[in-house]
């Protein structure tokens, strides 16, 4: 198993002091290192956009890339990340998009600190609270688990609509993604897959977001 630490990048500061003092127009993206792309591939230059009632349509790229991500591991253990003590936390929007190599889905979130995540493969999706199967289109499913999260009506933030799947169009390896629900301090979302493949799983900043990182089947 993947364990990481839910922190404040590094990076965020460097590339801001270089926008500030120096960048032009087209160093533009926002997000915690701009347009910088994954160590491990390269952003698409013709990415999917998000589609259904849960997403938002702004496509997965651009200030979502990192050069802090982590390298691919060579196997598909879960990935486990750690919330901040102040985390209080709500789901805002779920994107997905196709890049070189990988598919991506990115989950944002609105609130007090940082949010923790497991991340692995399940024989069958079944809701949180009421063990409920969940539909899923694809041939294996990864469950998503935030923690820190709490509900709307405490945080006073609205959370994504999730009454409709969120369809993985032009992704290759991500079907779609299906929203379950919150319930005692976690939110659980499904994302359908073609088969199991390595993933990777990290947090940006500037605004807050946990990305999820699907390789592409070989």
């Amino acid at each position: 198993m993947r364990t990481r630490v839910a922190a404040a990048l590094p990076a965020v500061v460097a590339v801001a002091l270089v926008v500030a003092c120096g960048g032009n127009g087209d160093d533009s993206d926002t997000g915690a290192t701009g347009s910088a792309s994954p160590s491990s591939a390269t952003s698409s230059s013709a990415p999917a956009t998000t589609s259904g009632a849960a997403g938002s349509g702004t496509p997965a790229t651009g200030g979502d890339d990192s050069t802090d991500a982590p390298p691919f591991p060579a196997n598909t253990e879960p990935d486990t990340g750690q919330a901040s003590a102040d985390s209080f936390v709500t789901v805002t929007d779920i994107r997905t998009g196709r890049h070189d190599g990988f598919d991506r889905v990115v989950f944002d979130v609105a609130g007090t600190g940082t949010p923790g995540w497991d991340v692995r493969f399940v024989p069958e999706a079944r809701s949180q609270g009421s063990g409920n199967t969940v539909p899923v289109e694809g041939d294996a499913i990864l469950q998503v688990t935030l923690s820190g999260v709490g509900y709307p009506t405490e945080t006073g933030i609205d959370e994504v609509d999730g009454s409709a799947p969120i369809p993985g169009q032009g992704t290759e390896v991500v079907t779609e993604v299906v929203w379950d629900t919150t319930f005692e301090g976690t939110s659980v979302a499904f994302v359908g897959a073609t088969e199991r493949t390595p993933f990777r799983v990290y947090l940006l900043e500037s605004p807050t977001r946990v990305v999820l990182d699907v390789v592409h089947p070989r």
